[in-house]
């Protein structure tokens, strides 16, 4: 399962949303730090979900990074979010 399907199982499972798009933005970063030939380092995440009601911005990041802590350990340099509420 290639890194994005991750994601998305992870946030799928964990949050689920009522929208979700995880976006590769990878070749957007070629030669940047943390950019690797294949790709699959540099994401977009877009989000609504129910869970993030009465949640701040900081809070609904931090349940994110907490879900993918394992793929920002590892494979993942940077994740964007755009996280909201219905």
């Amino acid at each position: 399962m290639n890194v994005a399907a991750r994601i998305e199982k992870k946030l799928q499972a964990g949050f689920a949303p009522e929208a979700l798009e995880v976006i590769d933005e990878s070749e957007q970063h070629r030669g940047h730090g943390g950019w690797r030939e294949g790709g699959e380092t540099h994401f977009r995440v877009r989000m609504r979900a129910a869970s993030f009601s009465g949640m701040s911005r900081v809070q609904r990041s931090r349940a994110v990074h907490a879900a993918l802590s394992e793929e920002l350990a590892g494979p993942v340099h940077a994740l964007a979010l755009e996280l909201s509420a219905p």
